[in-house]
Formats: C-alpha cells, structure tokens, sequence
C-alpha cells in the first residue's frame, strides 16, 4: 500500500515524461502521460498520494473554513426526517433519514383506506429510536448494509407483484456494479440468491418466481437481459436479450398497470422496443417496431376512449416529438395516430398513463412544464397546464407507482424555493403541498432574488442563464459568481434549491447556470447545435455568458468562479484555454478532459456508444481534427491559467481518473504565470463522488471553501437568512 508522502512537500508533484507517439490520418500526437492510467501500478498510486498530500498542504489554511461550512451545511438539515410516503400495492412507501447516520432507511406501512390518497404523516417529530408511522415496517436499515464498506450504494429495491418478496442491489467499490440479494418478506428470510455484476436494479416477472436484470460488456456498455430464477446459481441464468450493436444499450422494465414487460434497445439516435404481455406470456418478447436509423420512440400503455392502446412518443414527426397512438400489437409508423402532434416551440420529453388522466413532461422557453389531459369515455377531454408562478422554476413528475391513482405526485423547485413534494387531484384540480424541504436556521426565500437573464452568443443565439443572489446584492456593484455548465447529451441542469449553496450566497457571492447549447433546455435544436460538428458552440456559449455576466455588471472576471463536473469539465477546460482571463479560478469534477484519447479507444467504456455524440476520431479524420481543436488535455498553452481545482475519483468507470491527473500534469509543465493547479483523488469512491451524505456534505465544503478563497471572501462571516 502507498504511503502519503511524510512532511512538507517544497514543491507539488512532477509527473514524469514518458512520450507515446502514434499516428493517426497521417498526424503524429504524442502523449507524456498516459502511463498514468495504470490504477494498480505503486508508482501511480504512489502519485495520485502525492498530489492529495499537496493539495491538502496548499488548502491547509481553509481548514477552519471548510469545517464552518459543513457545519451550516449540517445546520440547515433536518437530520432525522423521512420523505412523503408513496402509495402502491397497498402499502405507503417512504424513506428515513437519522441523526448521525449516512444512509437511512427503507420503510413501509399498509394502506388503512383503500379510497384515500392522502399519504400519512407523523403524529410528532420524527425519531431514530421509534417508528415514523403507526405500523411501521423496515425493509432495508442501509446504514447496516453499509458497515464495514467505505463506499456503500443502493443502485435500486423492487417489490414483487405478489408483495411476498423484496429485491435490492447495492455497490460497495463505487464501479456501479451491483449485487442483488432477496429477502421474503414475511419472517424476514433471506434467500440464498445472490446475483453479482448487474447494473442497477432489477425488475420481477409477474409470477413472482424470478426477475430479469442487466450487465455490462468489458466496455462497461449495458448490452445483455437475464432472467433469474429463484432458487437457483447465477451460472444458470437465462440470456433474454443480447444487443450487440456497440452503439446500443439495452435495458428491462415493466409497465406500470404491470401488464408488459419491455426490452429496450438504445442509441444516442435510435430506439427499438421488445414487448412481452402477461396475457400471452409464452409469445415471448415480440419486437413492437424494429428499429430505424435515426427514429426514437417510446412506449406507455394506456386506455383511451375505451381502447386498449400504446401512447408512442416518437420524433418522426418531427426533432421535438409527437404523441401518438398505436396498437399494443407490432406495428408500423405509418399507422400511428397523432394525439398531440409536433410543435417546433414545445419538446415533448415524456408521458405517464394513468386510468382518467395522462401526464405529459413537457419544456417550452427553457422551462420545464406538466400537462394534464383528462380521459373521458369518448377519448382526450381536457387539456392543461399545471400552473406556478414563479418566473424560473423546475416542476416534474413524483413517484406515481399506481395506475389508477387519481391523484399526480409532482415536484418543484426553484433556485430560491426548496424541493417541494405536491399531490394535484385531477379530479378537483386541487393542488395540495404534502412537503417543502426543511431548511433550518429560519430560512426565507424572500431574503433571496432570482433571474433569467438571456446572454447574446457571438453567433446571436441568446444563452439562457439562471442566476440567484440575495436580495439587493448587486446594488454594491459587480458581485463574486459561481457560473456552472453542463451542455451535452441533452441532459438539462434546471434551476434547482441547494441548501450548501447558500454558504456562498449568505457571503454575497452569486451562482448562476448556463444553459449552453448541447444541453436539453431549448429543445431538441438546442442540443443539435451543441454536440458532433457543432460542439464548440458549448464552449463558446460558456464563455458568452461569462463575458456577459462581466459586461453587464454582474460579475467580474477576478472573481468569477467557473465549475462543471464530467462532461461539464470538459465544458469549463475547454472555456479555460479560450478564454483564461475570464475566471479567478476553475472547479472541474471527473473531468473529460481527455476527450481525444478516450474517443481514439473504442475498448474503452462507453466509447464507441458516444460516437454519436462526439464523432469518431478513430474512423474519421475530421472528428480527429475537431476534438483535437478543443479537448482540454490537447490543447494547454504556454500561458497564465488561473487556479484549477481538479477533482476525481480511483474508480470512477465513466470517466476514469487518468483524465484529470494527465490534464494536471500538463498545465504543470505547460503553463505560465502561477500555475497553481490541484488533484484531488477520492481513494474509495465511482463517478458521483463519496458515499454517504456527511461525506459527502464534507467533500463540497472542501469545494465551496476553494471556491470562496478564489472569490477572496474566505475571510467574509455569512449573513443570516432570516427575514430583514
């Protein structure tokens, strides 16, 4: 085992020079540091310890920072606590948090009145040393999972049909590969089944004799279904399901009137669906519609104006997709039947069926929207929107297990307003607040502004950019500013409520997101313009909006603070190199910043399933070019970088550790000026970082107190949140 380095160090850690050369289109590149990828070799690890051991020295005087931070962190939480119950099968479902504990629990009670919806709530405080709710069952204590683990993961629990037994998985390395192990519920027996290597969780067969789960390839893609019977070895298993399409994934789960099960393949561009109906088991799993290049569709199954139907959302319509419906049986494109058709202003991301309603997700202007349309006996009646006030703001379905539910279980936040859990009861239209997270200390929103500010793209397209800080801040000129981007995969980082940030804002710093091009926010032509030949749109809309935020008076570039984290590290390093007089310093998460060696090794995960979304360089000498032309790593210059703070994990299997600590080495040898620049590698932990909340409540305050000293307000004591 490495040892830290004892003592001191007079000078950070130097990665030695160990040029490979290759060739690819008849360009040479050469690499210094790739023999840094080697995980298990002593003198990688020896370097990984180093460079924590100069991290921890140089940041050696934001102790007392970071430990104030996390104790308002710990403050503003509401440690013993427990979510809005869930309702399905006839019990509530709900999980506990504790007092001192990492993990909490998994809990249920029964149903009392099968025709009331009104989940339960404690009669008083909730305590670690006594039931929630009356009746109280615990079905998983993950804090005793957990013992002895220094990474402990609940990849998912499910509950067979029958309601007899009970299935989860759980990672305890942080390479999200799971273990699967069953108990029966009654008499709390745990089965002798144990299934290694599944990604996730699993889904049960209706009889409830076994469930079907999912692995990984050696490039971690997930391309093979299984069924396990219970009662017997993992070497048994049935294979379902093998996809092996490269670009594919595949993935199982069931409907949710518990009808079909599904099989689905997917692409970055294409989707194909397997059905299999309980009703006519020994079919099989039927193709529903084979897959065509370039065609996305999914399944839910619904009943309208007294027709047994699928409701297809698919973009054959159009980028921004269509709802339609078909029958459950295969069938064609050409015979699905428009129910709500393509709108260029309006993407249609997803629909939940239920028995007299339907739910569709829905974003329009970069705002996240949930449309109710009631089902009557004819067929589609009403048509609406669920409506708020507030001018930015994320709202989303909840957990909405059972398909006869009248009610819609939904979610909202905004950068101001904690996560809030409603019911909406289709049948009054009543919208009722069942919770508002706690935010302890007398938190008030009111003390807090919110905005959507629209930053000018040098090619005119106008960047959306939400931005929260407490009232009346900026009245004192430029203010210090987080700005955190994503912009890939069409992933969008909606304005969401952060109990840590407020550590930043109560010291008058201001957080801002760009909604850049790559991302989902805009619609499906807001991610087009962001990825493959038009990915430096990403970049350059980041660095629009940092220059935007300056020009305006809302921030300056002294202490402008950029973070994104995987894909969003590669967003913010390629910023970097364009634009380093920009940012006082720059926070990067499981970087991708190697992007072109990553892309060039199709053995490596995920590789060749991204090749939709970055090109293949491998393949074609223009996707080489372009990725050469703005991956991080490739591109470091002789020139004064403001401070990075590069952040990774040991077994990260997304974005794997060598990223980073290369991308550091070489802004060590490479750049100018004062070249301070810092790795820190997390020993135990996967691509979302440590395990369990006080660890984790740790490891950002370590960010924010690096983030803080960049914006030179270490010093600065926080305001109180309590109403003025």
């Amino acid at each position: 085992m490495t040892q830290t380095p004892a003592g001191p160090l007079s000078a950070p850690p130097v990665a030695p020079r160990r040029p490979v050369t290759h060739t690819w289109h008849g360009v040479e590149r050469t690499d210094d540091y790739d023999w840094l990828r080697d995980k298990e070799s002593p003198e990688v690890l020896a370097h990984l310890e180093a460079e924590n051991a100069w991290t921890e020295q140089r940041t050696a005087h934001l102790a007392p920072l970071r430990e104030r931070i996390f104790e308002e962190i710990k403050s503003r939480t509401q440690e013993t606590d427990l979510s809005v119950p869930t309702r399905k099968r006839g019990w509530w479902f709900y999980s506990r948090s504790f007092e001192g504990r990492e993990y909490g629990a998994t809990c249920r009670v029964p149903v009392q009145d099968e025709d009331d919806w009104t989940p339960p709530q404690p009669d008083g405080k909730a305590s670690p040393d006594q039931p929630a709710l009356p009746g109280e069952e615990v079905l998983l204590d993950l804090d005793a999972l957990a013992e002895g683990h220094e990474f402990f993961s609940l990849g998912g629990s499910a509950l067979s049909l029958d309601g007899r037994l009970f299935a989860w998985a759980v990672d305890t390395e942080g390479d999200e590969r799971y273990t699967v192990r069953v108990k029966e519920l009654e008499g709390d027996r745990l089965l002798d089944d144990v299934v290694e290597g599944v990604l996730g969780g699993v889904t049960w067969d209706p009889d409830g004799t076994g469930f079907y789960y999912t692995t990984v390839d050696e490039a971690w893609r997930s391309d093979k279904v299984w069924r396990h019977r219970l009662g017997t070895a993992q070497d048994e298993d049935e294979l379902v399901f093998h996809e092996e399409d490269a670009r594919f994934w595949v993935g199982v789960g069931r409907s949710r009137d518990d009808r079909f099960l599904f099989v689905v393949s997917g692409s970055k561009t294409t989707t194909e669906w397997q059905v299999k109906d309980a009703r006519s088991p020994e079919r099989g799993f039927v193709v529903w519609s084979p897959r065509r290049e370039g065609l996305e569709y999914s399944l839910e199954p619904a009943v309208v104006g007294g027709r047994e139907v699928f409701l297809v959302l698919h973009n054959g319509s159009g980028p921004d997709f269509e709802l339609a419906t078909a029958a459950p049986t295969p069938t064609d494109p050409a015979d699905w039947e428009p129910l709500v058709p393509h709108d260029p202003a309006v993407r249609l991301e997803d629909v939940d069926a239920f028995a007299g309603h339907l739910v569709v997700h829905q974003r329009s202007q970069g705002l996240t929207q949930l449309r109710i349309i009631e089902l009557g006996p004819e067929g589609p009646g009403e048509d609406y929107l669920v409506e708020f006030d507030q001018e930015v703001y994320t709202i989303g379905s909840g957990a909405n297990p059972s398909f006869d539910q009248p009610v819609v279980r939904l979610g909202y936040t905004s950068l101001t307003v904690p996560s809030s859990v409603y019911d909406y009861d289709v049948r009054t239209r009543e919208l009722t607040l069942l919770r508002r997270m706690p935010v302890l200390g007398g938190y008030d929103p009111e003390q807090y502004e919110e905005h959507r500010i629209w930053a000018p793209a040098r090619d005119g397209e106008l960047v959306p950019v939400s931005l929260v800080c407490r009232r009346g801040a900026r009245e004192t000129g430029p203010l210090p500013t987080l700005l955190y981007g994503y912009g890939a995969y069409e992933a969008s980082i909606d304005p969401y409520f952060s109990p840590s940030r407020l550590s930043l804002l109560d010291r008058g710093a201001a957080f801002a997101i760009a909604h850049v091009r790559g991302g989902g926010e805009m619609g499906r032509r807001w991610y087009d313009l962001g990825k493959l030949e038009h990915k430096e749109n990403s970049f350059h809309d980041f660095v629009d909006a940092a220059r935007h935020l300056v020009e305006s008076g809302w921030s300056s570039p002294d202490t402008l603070v950029a973070e994104g984290g995987s894909a969003g590290g590669l967003l913010v390093g390629a910023a970097l190199n364009e634009a380093p007089e920009l940012f006082a310093g720059v926070v990067a998460a499981v970087p991708f910043v190697d992007t072109l060696t990553t892309m060039l090794d199709a053995s490596l995960p995920l590789t060749v399933g991204e090749y939709d979304e970055w090109g293949n360089p491998e393949g074609d000498p223009e996707a080489y070019a372009r990725i050469a032309g703005y991956a991080p790593y490739d591109n470091v210059a002789a020139v004064d970088y403001p401070p990075v703070l590069a952040e990774t994990s040991l077994n990260d299997t997304r974005v794997l550790f060598v990223e980073p600590a290369k991308w550091v080495a070489r802004l060590r040898a490479t750049a100018t000026g004062r070249r301070d620049f810092l790795l820190r590698t997390e020993m135990s932990a996967g691509h979302g970082g440590v395990s369990g909340r006080y660890k984790a409540w740790h490891d950002r305050a370590f960010s924010l107190a690096w983030i803080l000293d960049r914006m030179g307000l270490a010093e600065v004591a926080p305001r109180s949140a309590v109403g003025s």
